[in-house]
């Protein structure tokens, strides 16, 4: 037995853990827990000019997104997962929204086979995205290539984040140029034709003066019949220390992604259509399905601590998004004979162009007892884009749907696409966006902590028709105000409760903003209002246990007005509560874990439709959740891991009509390290070949989960 399986080798690494943690050290971890012959913790990099989050292998102690201060995530009031960069390597996943799968309390969506797609605590979204707290809402597929770590922040997030994320927000964490040499090539391959290469490359031109690159470039196929992907991006950053109280980053990234569009198989009766036998099967015209995203996004950072002690925060961010997709589809079920499913088709253009400035100025002070810090900040934004949608007419004008037959669902007819005047979109519209917000964190002792904010948000829209259509132009402006408020009671320091209450808006353009009618332009934001209590227990300073209980109201939402068409009756509810339970660190030197469990009870409070009624189920809502990855370090050398998903049955939508059936999965991992620069892993989804649903989109558009797929992976640093 090796020192990393003595008592005394696990002691020696808890207590460097606790140091290194308690002083904000980052480390990535490599593929086993670095140690000295000692058995203490080494330090292979550490985080000298960026974010101090605190990071060793699965576990994160601290983030600066929950609360825009440096706060330790047991002092934060709410539940937050943090997914590691090493996790990330670990795992292997192809995509943002596949990662998220060992995330208690989310659930991913099919996002119409052409974007990220989540569902939060029972809030599904494609906007709820963001890269270092700034806003990244287009829909698209984003990659990992260039991330450090991921954060989802749960329930409503309007405080910080502004509108929407009313079940939650999910945030990237981008690597910085840190000073340290870093040469690091990644390639990868597998099922399904998988090429993959990445390149991370890291050092200093000065003391002053930082750069890192980071670029990636894959060729891949998929699992499903015409499934291919090719994408490729590059990630230059840079960081200046101008003198030791002021520091600028300057980012820019230009990212490609194109794929085939696939928006799955449809259902039959109550359920999903003979998913087993329809693993691979194409529902349309594959010479018609295709998206694509070219992303040109660059930020400037700017840090500064003024002689009064005030730190400021200042990013500006200008992103340009040249979005499109066309796709055929499944326009309803197979009939009840199993001799017919009719198909539609349609194209969308979603270009948008975001330019955001966020300044956060921070001050620390004691008030007798009292220690405060207390936020102050703004934000400003334009947001403008192009909302334009062509209904696809199969072979001639006016024929919109084709009848095929669903043992042979793919058909080669033309598809010709038009504008079909008032029922396609066709609009140019402009978002203006400025914000205020104000927080105070007040520790009254060691065993009594304090939070409360109020942001408010003017929300500005303007949507212009392109053409001649009646109501083409509509305005509304939105003035918001969010407020959050917590406490967090710790009888130990290391054993914390929290209490939470929390409100965001989502204004009546919705998730994505462009289309905006008559009706739209009167109705009222949502509203999402969160209550949530919990405990954080930090068992060893390298294992953290999280419980919460939340009851998360959503209100104001639409439903279609029967005397008025066109208009709403706001009289729309949903209801979420549930329970989370998360795990995240060590187990031991050599046992990593990191998910957890959620119950997740979310219904429909009043009708929004004729068919989805009070007491149904939430679409793509599991009650049951269990997702648990462990990592083991057998030897110094040989890994292994092993992750277990468990999903209970959801509905692929709210009117609960078409079922789909509950499933468990096994993924395994095979980790190498064939010297000191170079590490080998085998990553294996769906160990035991289980057949199931992944998840949908709607009745018609369901995705069956990936058969057993292996992929291989080699890091090599120089």
């Amino acid at each position: 037995m090796n020192s990393l399986r003595k008592v005394r080798g696990s002691t020696a690494l808890l207590g460097s853990l606790s140091v290194m943690l308690a002083t904000g050290v980052h480390a990535q971890a490599p593929a086993s827990p670095p140690t000295a012959p000692d058995g203490t913790l080494t330090l292979e990099r550490i985080d000298v000019v960026g974010d101090r989050v605190g990071t060793v292998g699965y576990l994160a102690t601290r983030t600066t997104s929950a609360t825009r201060t440096d706060t330790p995530l047991i002092d934060t009031p709410q539940s937050v997962t943090v997914v590691t960069r090493q996790q990330i390597r670990d795992q292997n996943y192809q995509n943002l929204t596949e990662q998220l799968r060992y995330v208690p309390g989310v659930v991913p969506a099919q996002g119409e086979g052409n974007r990220d797609d989540v569902v939060i605590r029972g809030q599904r979204s494609s906007a709820d995205f963001y890269v270092n707290g700034m806003r990244d809402d287009v829909q698209y597929y984003r990659d990992t290539y260039n991330v450090e770590r991921i954060e989802v922040l749960k329930g409503p997030n309007a405080m910080i984040f502004g509108r929407g994320g009313g079940g939650g927000v999910v945030n990237r964490v981008l690597k910085e140029a840190d000073g340290l040499r870093l040469r690091e090539i990644t390639a990868g391959g597998g099922q399904f034709d998988d090429k993959r290469l990445a390149v991370d490359i890291g050092d200093r031109f000065s003391d002053t003066l930082f750069f890192r690159l980071n670029g990636v470039v894959e060729d891949s196929g998929t699992y499903r019949q015409y499934g291919d992907l090719r994408r490729y991006g590059v990630n230059p950053t840079a960081t200046f220390l101008i003198d030791p109280a002021t520091t600028l980053k300057l980012s820019y990234e230009y990212f490609h992604d194109d794929r085939f569009v696939d928006r799955g198989i449809t259902s039959q009766g109550a359920r999903a259509y003979d998913y087993r036998r329809n693993l691979r099967t194409f529902f349309g015209n594959p010479d018609v399905n295709f998206t694509k995203v070219d992303a040109h996004i660059a930020t400037a950072t700017l840090d500064h601590r003024f002689d009064g002690g005030v730190q400021m925060h200042s990013q500006l961010r200008f992103a340009d998004y040249d979005r499109f997709y066309r796709n055929t589809l499944p326009a309803g079920a197979v009939n009840a004979a199993g001799t017919a499913v009719s198909l539609s088709a349609y194209r969308n253009e979603t270009d948008r162009t975001n330019l955001f400035s966020q300044n956060d100025f921070t001050y620390e002070f004691v008030t007798g007892p009292l220690k405060h810090t207390l936020l102050a900040g703004f934000e400003l934004g334009r947001q403008e884009g192009l909302a334009f949608r062509e209904t696809g007419n199969f072979g001639a004008v006016g024929v919109r749907n084709v009848v095929v037959n669903p043992l042979a669902p793919v058909t080669r007819i033309p598809v010709i696409f038009l504008n079909n005047g008032t029922t396609d979109a066709n609009y140019r519209y402009s978002l203006g966006l400025a914000a205020a917000y104000a927080q105070d964190q007040v520790e009254v002792n060691e065993h009594l902590q304090l939070i409360a904010g109020l942001r408010y948000d003017r929300f500005d829209f303007s949507s212009r028709a392109r053409d001649n259509r009646p109501n083409g132009s509509n305005d509304r402006v939105d003035n918001l105000l969010s407020p959050r408020a917590g406490i967090v009671v710790k009888p130990l320091a290391n054993l914390a409760f929290y209490g939470s209450y929390s409100v965001s808006y989502l204004p009546s353009t919705g998730d994505q903003i462009g289309i905006f009618s008559p009706g739209l332009a009167i109705a009222e934001p949502e509203k999402f209002e969160n209550r949530e209590v919990g405990v954080k227990y930090d068992v060893t300073p390298a294992l953290q246990l999280t419980a919460a209980l939340y009851d998360l109201d959503r209100t104001n939402q639409r439903l279609p007005d029967p005397v008025n068409s066109g208009f709403f009756l706001l009289s729309g509810k949903t209801n979420a509560k549930g329970v989370e339970i998360g795990a995240n660190g060590y187990l031991t030197d050599w046992w990593q874990v990191a998910g957890g469990y959620a119950l997740t009870d979310a219904r429909i409070g009043s009708a929004t439709s004729a068919t989805v009624v009070a007491g149904n189920k939430v679409g793509l809502v599991p009650f049951n959740t269990v997702t648990l990855w462990n990592r083991f370090d057998i030897t110094k050398e040989f890994g292994l891991g092993l992750g277990y998903i468990h999903q209970s049955h959801t509905f692929a939508a709210s009117d609960n009509a078409v079922r789909l059936p509950g499933f468990s999965r096994f993924d395994l991992g095979l980790f190498y390290r064939v010297n000191e620069s170079v590490q080998a892993q085998v990553n294996i989804e769906n160990l035991f070949d289980r057949h199931y649903v992944a998840t949908a989109n709607s009745n018609f558009n369901i995705t069956p989960g990936s058969p057993r797929a292996i992929r291989v992976q080699v890091v090599a640093r120089f």
